[in-house]
């Protein structure tokens, strides 16, 4: 965790975006490290876990995480713990709740609320044809 915290401290002093660090391990070692460079990047996305698991999977060569660890400064959001789950990542250990993240002025906690629904169906039957064209693919990986 003290590596996750040195990571955030890293991302805040260089402007990059909020304090929120985070470390990938397997195995004892330390395979992917990130911190929030949503400011720096111009893109939402770029929160800590993300980049770890960036980082992580770049180093590995490998989109599975299967045997990780990961620790972050802050619980993780619906985004990245749904990237943590699609990476196969086994446990997650986290410093900081939403309720601390909200504290200083993040907006977490609407995310675990009903989302309004931003949501419509379209052209599904045309999107279909390309599941289906997937379907019919031979060595395909579901991830």
């Amino acid at each position: 965790m003290k590596l996750a915290i040195d990571e955030a401290r890293a991302g805040i002093n260089a402007g990059h975006g909020g304090p929120f660090g985070c470390v990938i391990v397997k195995d004892g070692e330390i395979i992917g490290q990130g911190h929030n460079e949503v400011v720096k990047r111009h893109d939402s996305t770029c929160h800590g876990e993300m980049m770890a698991i960036r980082d992580a999977c770049k180093k590995t060569g490998s989109h599975d995480l299967s045997g990780c660890e990961l620790y972050t400064t802050a619980e993780p959001c619906p985004m990245c713990a749904g990237a943590i789950m699609w990476a196969n990542i086994k446990k997650v250990y986290y410093g900081c709740n939403v309720s601390d993240t909200d504290s200083i002025g993040f907006r977490d906690k609407q995310f675990y609320e009903a989302p309004e629904d931003i949501s419509e169906e379209l052209h599904r039957e045309e999107c279909l044809e390309v599941f289906t064209e997937y379907k019919a693919l031979k060595n395909k990986k579901h991830y």
